[in-house]
């Protein structure tokens, strides 16, 4: 059986080895907080204004300061920085935070197309640092996808007790 991580990389075209690439410098000393708090903000000002409102939807339930926010701290924990996203929210868990999410094939691509937008038009970012953070998103978001195709599957597998009950009705 294939792990999660496996998964996301045939399913993005991201090896393992790339996805990671963004340890072999730490680029929060690089960027500094402001360029990730640009980068956010910028990724979701598209989001929210996103023509397709399917995608729009996933979204609609949160405010989109708190989205900025969440998304920053997380890039900035997960790439050198200080723990801003544990402190306040406690271990990021992203299979778990994005559990209610539909998170297909279909959203983590137009999640990706607002991402490239926003990563080319941060100019605080130089062109390696936007290769390495596009290869960790885009094999990060396939990793969301087999998390939460791994949900779906779990949903229709009734539990042993749930079955025990059925047969002795």
């Amino acid at each position: 059986m294939q792990s999660l991580q496996q998964k996301a990389s045939e399913w993005s075209g991201v090896s393992i080895d790339d996805a990671f690439g963004i340890d072999d410098t730490n680029l929060f000393q690089k960027l500094g907080l402001q360029t990730f708090i640009n980068l956010s903000t910028n990724f979701y000002n598209r989001v929210y204004d996103d023509e397709e409102e399917w995608f729009r939807s996933i979204f609609a339930n949160s405010e989109k300061e708190n989205a900025i926010q969440n998304q920053y701290e997380f890039f900035v924990q997960r790439m050198g920085g200080p723990p801003l996203f544990s402190q306040r929210r406690g271990h990021p868990a992203l299979i778990a935070r994005h559990r209610p999410f539909p998170v297909t094939h279909q959203a983590a691509e137009r999640w990706l197309h607002h991402m490239q937008h926003a990563l080319d038009s941060t100019t605080d970012i130089d062109d390696d640092s936007k290769t390495k953070m596009m290869n960790f998103f885009r094999h990060t978001a396939y990793f969301l996808v087999a998390g939460d195709e791994l949900k779906n599957q779990n949903q229709h597998i009734p539990c042993k007790h749930a079955a025990a009950k059925k047969d002795d009705s």
